[in-house]
């Protein structure tokens, strides 16, 4: 009972820490008049999750040192990333489309369905790291080598992946072309497959804790998994290309998602 209050206690500080964090966001968005802002946000989020549960419990057991690093590893490069990309390209067009649509109650809106809805999604998917950090844990063994070699693999084709898309976007020589080299060459989306890979990866080390409870934060990945494939990122890509017939030929040939070798083209 005593390690259930304390759990419940260290969560409830995080939540309204990330709160809080949610409306600075918020404001700035709201100042800026661009709720792109929250994509650069987004990554961070995720670092003051892990962070606030780590020193709360105050334990430091070396599996939520390391899933604290790496976790924080991913939310800067992710955060950089963004920033870097959006510069000076004002709000991005999906968040144009709901500003039009929302009309007056543009404010509401953005705070509920974009800001809060986004925190609350980031807060069930850190939850492999929020459980390493809140329970007591035993020594590492091999399953969590597993894990931390899955999660490097998505950080590879997540960071490559998103670096050899910002290089080719950025030549003007490209522009009209479909990027099919390097990671691209084997799916269409190494980032967000990168992205998805870490938090499975970060699921396999957190069901090594408190064992079979651990399993229960394969909501994490399955969230994220579902979102990055239905609704934010690879359904909203192919909807943005719909009509291209450079991009047609490239998907027909190309893994919507796990990287394969690309099928042969018949002339």
């Amino acid at each position: 009972m005593e390690m259930l209050l304390e759990i419940l206690q260290i969560l409830g500080w995080t939540g309204l820490f990330l709160l809080g964090y949610l409306l600075l966001a918020f404001l700035v968005g709201a100042i800026k008049k661009d709720n792109s802002v929250m994509d650069i946000f987004y990554g961070g989020g995720f670092i003051l999750v892990a962070w606030s549960t780590f020193l709360l419990k105050g334990t430091f057991a070396l599996r939520q040192i390391i899933v604290t690093i790496i976790v924080t590893i991913w939310g800067l490069r992710l955060a950089t990333y963004v920033m870097i990309r959006n510069w000076g390209k004002g709000e991005d067009k999906r968040y144009q489309d709901m500003r039009e649509r929302w009309g007056n109650r543009v404010l509401i809106n953005s705070l509920l369905r974009i800001y809060l809805f986004q925190g609350l999604i980031l807060f069930l998917v850190v939850s492999p790291v929020t459980f390493i950090n809140l329970m007591n844990n035993p020594p590492l063994w091999w399953f969590d080598l597993i894990g931390i070699g899955v999660w490097i693999i998505g950080f590879y084709f997540e960071s490559v992946g998103d670096f050899q898309l910002y290089k080719f976007l950025n030549n003007s020589e490209n522009k009209g072309k479909v990027f099919d080299k390097s990671l691209w060459r084997y799916t269409q989306h190494p980032n967000y497959f990168g992205e998805v890979t870490q938090w499975w990866g970060l699921f396999l080390i957190a069901i090594n804790v408190y064992f079979p409870y651990g399993f229960i934060t394969v909501i994490g990945p399955i969230i994220i998994t579902y979102m990055i494939i239905n609704v934010s990122g690879v359904k909203l890509l192919n909807k943005q290309f719909e009509g291209d017939s450079e991009y047609a030929k490239y998907k027909r040939r190309t893994s919507q998602f796990i990287p394969l070798p690309p099928k042969k083209q018949k002339e």
